[in-house]
């Protein structure tokens, strides 16, 4: 089992300053991943979406991160590849050219993007880039791959190219798909890539995903193959604070969740801007009682709903790893038993202060990780 981190980049405060404070903050968070033993470092690929994600330039960051740590693996979670968005030609380069300077660290993960909001900033339409995703999620491995390349595609022409430089695994760094509903977990099977989960059902909803998963991979045709390289590997999305005190976690943990939650529904079905500041408790660690109400969201195809009117479900949240270590390492065990190969922790939501992001990181490596690990090998 693989122990990673995902970055939105998430902020309660769109600045400059709070632009500056952010990525400060992931990169401490990636050093400290780093010494702590963990897998991979996800960027996901987003652009104006503001509060939720100033994720924007992933091939910026991951460089930037791979320069200041030794072992994390680097990982695209994913490149959007609608054409006007990221070239395929340019994707490979860059790709290939991060794999040389880590010198083999890459994980590329491929998607079409979320909302209109960023598909029109490019001049698309987001209902009509599913095709073209396919297209050149075929295309870029056969350019990392092939000592030319030529092309005449729907979506893209190539004429006849020496495409510079080749990565530093053979043939290319492993593959995933964003699957973000049924159709795409099949089509990550039958194209034998790995699946980024990267929704908030819970263990129930990731054994039902890696069944539907593990089953379009058992009937694959070598044919479909993305790619030289197969890769059954079902990463599974798991919000997580852990602190000493496992109450203060979940209150901490709830807030952010809460900002998550609010702040997807504004750009993904138009609500309200989250309003955080209405939130707060004294200490900032809110538990979402003193502001009544349910956000509903359809994020990755999962009816997502948080009560905080609710107290008994604000403070202890049965679907993600806030409390304990204790509390963290059970709902780890669930997402295994479940069929996860992978566990994405993701802590860095809008409202979660740099220190409990840090303890957090740091209880994980020193007792989550070391807990499996030791498991596996007895």
């Amino acid at each position: 089992m693989k122990f990673s981190l995902i970055y939105e980049a998430q902020t309660a405060h769109a600045t400059r300053a709070g632009d500056r404070q952010i990525f400060d903050e992931i990169v401490e968070q990636a050093v400290v991943a780093d010494e702590m033993g963990f897998d991979v470092f996800w960027c996901v690929d987003h652009t104006s979406l503001t509060y939720y994600a100033h994720m924007s330039a992933p091939e910026t960051v991951l460089p930037y991160v791979a320069g200041r740590t030794r072992n994390i693996g680097i990982g695209h979670g994913v490149v959007c590849l609608p054409v006007p968005m990221n070239h395929p030609v340019k994707v490979a380069e860059r790709v290939a050219t991060l794999d040389l300077l880590s010198h083999g660290r890459v994980h590329f993960g491929v998607g079409k993007g979320g909302t209109q909001q960023e598909a029109g900033t490019f001049g698309y339409n987001v209902d009509e880039v599913t095709e073209m995703v396919d297209e050149m999620m075929y295309l870029i491995p056969k350019i990392m791959t092939e000592k030319e390349i030529e092309y005449n595609g729907k979506y893209v022409q190539i004429p006849k190219r020496e495409i510079r430089p080749k990565p530093y695994q053979d043939p290319h760094p492993l593959m995933y798909l964003a699957t973000t509903n049924t159709e795409s977990l099949i089509k990550a099977g039958k194209r034998g890539i790995g699946a980024l989960v990267l929704g908030f059902g819970g263990p129930e909803e990731v054994a039902k995903k890696n069944k539907i998963y593990r089953d379009a991979w058992a009937s694959r045709d070598p044919a479909e193959q993305v790619g030289q390289r197969p890769n059954q590997h079902l990463a599974a999305l798991c919000p997580t604070l852990v602190l000493d005190d496992g109450l203060l976690a979940r209150k901490i943990g709830i807030r952010g969740q809460r900002f998550f939650l609010e702040s997807l529904a504004y750009w993904y079905t138009g609500g309200p801007k989250p309003d955080w500041d209405t939130w707060a408790l004294e200490g900032g660690t809110n538990d979402g009682t003193t502001e009544g109400g349910v956000i509903k969201t359809s994020f990755a195809n999962e009816a997502v709903t948080v009560d905080f009117s609710d107290p008994s479900q604000a403070l202890l949240n049965p679907n993600h790893a806030y409390g304990t270590v204790d509390d963290c390492i059970k709902y780890v065990e669930k997402l295994q038993e479940a069929g996860a190969d992978e566990i994405l922790f993701l802590c860095q939501m809008g409202t979660v202060p740099q220190w409990a992001q840090l303890e957090t990181i740091r209880n994980i490596g020193k007792h989550v990780i070391p807990y499996f690990r030791t498991r596996r090998r007895s």
